[in-house]
């Protein structure tokens, strides 16, 4: 984002006993704000979600990545690829996240939007059951939606499931998850396309896609703040 455009600021946000580093993108005149959950071993610097996060902001969109596991979490899941698939760890976590944006006087009275990621789309379907009045609307891409189980009912945001044509064991768990979410869902499979969306355009597809969805169902509040 150029300096024109917005600003790029890094934090450090409290959750629990940890803190977490985050990027936010921060438009002039932000029309809502985009969070990101990564998963399988991603983090905030991920190149993919890194240039969907440009697109939103070129969009209009406030963006925050963070990195749902500590510095020394990820040197052990480096090793173990265990704390990747615990999503009720990340979605604490990316819960928390949210919380503080809601209440940030920088992005307070922005609608909020989820973006996530393999497994970070499992943590990003928990969180919005969990604040339904916070998140309005999530996006997965190559997501494991068939990880959030028995949240999925609890979900009424609208949500949109990427998925590359592909990768036909995802395509297959998201039909199911579709199946299973309580509000409006659809599932946009991009011809082509890995579960890594490397292929030329497949990438650029997800990210107009994402920012299309987050612009129709994005809308300011009435008020920041948490919910129990």
């Amino acid at each position: 984002m150029s300096a024109s455009s917005g600003t790029q600021q890094s934090l450090r946000i409290q959750v629990a006993d940890v803190v977490l580093d985050a990027d936010l993108g921060l438009p002039e005149t932000p029309r809502g704000a985009v969070l990101f959950a990564h998963g399988s071993g991603s983090g905030r610097r991920s190149p993919r979600n890194r240039y969907v996060a440009d697109e939103l902001n070129r969009a209009g969109l406030a963006t925050v990545l963070a990195d749902l596991l500590t510095a020394q979490e990820e040197q052990v899941d480096r090793r173990t690829a265990a704390l990747r698939f615990d999503i009720d760890l990340l979605a604490a976590r990316l819960t928390a996240v949210t919380d503080w944006v809601a209440g940030s006087e920088r992005t307070a009275g922005l609608g909020i939007g989820l973006f996530g990621a393999s497994t970070g789309a499992a943590a990003a379907l928990i969180t919005a059951a969990d604040r339904p009045t916070i998140v309005q609307a999530v996006v997965s891409r190559g997501g494991r939606p068939d990880l959030a189980a028995v949240r999925l009912p609890a979900v009424y945001q609208p949500t949109l499931l990427i998925v590359g044509e592909r990768d036909p064991l995802v395509i297959d768990l998201n039909r199911q998850a579709a199946r299973k979410l309580g509000g409006p869902t659809q599932l946009v499979i991009v011809p082509g396309a890995t579960h890594l969306f490397e292929e030329p355009g497949a990438l650029e597809q997800v990210a107009h896609l994402a920012r299309d969805w987050f612009r129709d169902h994005l809308r300011p509040t009435s008020r920041p703040g948490n919910e129990g």
